[in-house]
């Protein structure tokens, strides 16, 4: 099978403050249906209170990012049979978190 990872940027999502609550309860509510579907690998938010570093080679660590890198919003990576499969749980997210998320496919690695 094929990992997917699933995402968004914050701005994507225009809900108010009123509506988070619910938001949040429907994107868990999916995580765990994909759990249950044995197809879940990791998911999550990114914390973008903390500022990212970048750190080379010889450990030396700078408060930067490559330039135009930019990662924030929420996430899932999913195991998934096929693409089809992928987009649904896409769908699914979208409807939870109330906004279109991006689907990416990972290289097949056979040691992960």
């Amino acid at each position: 099978m094929t990992k997917y990872l699933i995402s968004f940027p914050s701005r994507a999502m225009q809900v108010s403050e009123a509506e988070l609550p619910a938001v949040g309860e429907a994107a868990r509510a999916v995580v765990e249906a994909a759990k249950a579907a044995g197809v879940y690998v990791f998911a999550g938010g990114i914390h973008e209170g903390v500022a990212p570093v970048l750190v080379s080679g010889d450990g030396r660590v700078t408060p930067e990012t490559y330039p135009g890198s930019h990662l924030d919003g929420g996430f899932a990576v999913l195991e998934l049979p096929d693409r089809a499969a992928a987009l649904e749980w896409a769908r699914r997210l979208a409807e939870a978190c109330r906004c279109a998320q991006e689907v990416r496919e990972f290289f097949y690695d056979p040691a992960s």
